[in-house]
C-alpha cells in the first residue's frame, strides 16, 4: 500500500508540474511500471493519456530519451506522441501480423500542426558563455517560439577536439546549459528545455584542421579553424 502511494504521488506531481488537477486526467487513477518513471501520464486502461487537441500529456520524468523508450507493444509510445523526436527507425513495426488477424485501427492524426524551429549558436574557445551573435539568434528563436503551442526546446552542447574527453563533455553540458538560462531569461519554461551535452563526439569541421599543427590552445590557427565544433544546437518543437 505504501509503494503503490508513493507511485500515485509521483504521477499527481508530474501532472501538478503540467497544469493538470485529477479532474483534468481522462481517469482517476493511473497505471504506472514498478519503476514508476513513465514518461507520459497512463490512464486506468494503460492508454496514454491526451489534451483536447489530441496531444500526449508528459509526465515530469518525459525526456527525448525516455520517449524513444518501450512501454507497450512492438515501437516506443514516444512513436506516436514525439515522432519528431523518436528516431524513425525505433518506430519500425518488427513483424507482420499473422494471416487472418484483425488490423489495428490507425492512429489518429493530431489536428495541430507540427512545427520545427533550429539554430545554433558558437562559444570561443574553453568557454561557456553566449556570445552577442549567439544571444541575437535566442533572441529571435525566442521571439518565434511564442507564436507556437511549445512542446519541448532541445539544446545539445558541442565542443573543439583540444582537451581531454571528460574535460570537453562538461564543458559541453555548461554550454548548453547556458543556452536553456538564456532562453528562461527570455520567458520560455525551464521544463520545456532539455539539455544535453556531446563533448567533442561530433564535430562539423571533419578533417579540415589536422594539418594545422600541435593540439593545442595556443595553437590560434587550430583554435581559429575549430571554431564551428563549438556550439550548442537548439530545435524548438511545438504545434500550431
Amino acid at each position: 500500500m505504501i509503494k503503490q502511494a508513493k507511485k500515485q504521488l509521483l504521477m499527481a506531481a508530474a501532472m501538478a508540474a503540467l497544469g493538470l488537477s485529477a479532474s483534468a486526467s481522462f481517469a482517476k487513477d493511473v497505471v504506472v511500471d514498478t519503476k514508476g518513471e513513465v514518461p507520459y501520464v497512463i490512464d486506468s486502461r494503460a492508454v496514454v493519456a491526451r489534451s483536447g487537441h489530441d496531444l500526449c500529456w508528459r509526465t515530469g520524468y518525459w525526456t527525448p530519451a525516455a520517449a524513444a523508450n518501450t512501454m507497450a507493444g512492438q515501437v516506443p509510445v514516444g512513436c506516436e506522441c514525439d515522432k519528431d523526436v523518436v528516431p524513425a527507425d525505433k518506430c519500425v513495426v518488427g513483424a507482420a501480423p499473422a494471416a487472418g488477424a484483425k488490423a489495428a485501427a490507425p492512429a489518429v492524426a493530431p489536428v495541430a500542426e507540427k512545427v520545427k524551429l533550429a539554430a545554433d549558436t558558437l562559444f570561443e574557445f574553453d568557454k561557456a558563455v553566449l556570445l552577442p551573435a549567439g544571444k541575437a539568434k535566442l533572441d529571435d528563436l525566442a521571439a518565434k517560439a511564442k507564436n507556437v503551442k511549445l512542446e519541448v526546446i532541445l539544446a545539445v552542447g558541442h565542443t573543439d577536439r583540444i582537451g581531454s574527453d571528460a574535460y570537453n563533455q562538461k564543458l559541453s553540458e555548461k554550454r548548453a546549459a547556458a543556452v536553456k538560462t538564456y532562453l528562461v531569461g527570455k520567458g520560455v519554461e525551464a521544463n520545456r528545455v532539455y539539455t544535453e551535452g556531446k563533448g567533442e563526439k561530433q564535430p562539423v569541421t571533419g578533417d579540415k584542421c589536422k594539418k594545422l599543427g600541435k593540439e593545442s590552445g595556443k595553437n590560434k590557427k587550430l583554435v581559429e579553424c575549430l571554431q564551428p565544433d563549438r556550439r550548442v544546437e537548439i530545435e524548438v518543437i511545438g504545434t500550431k
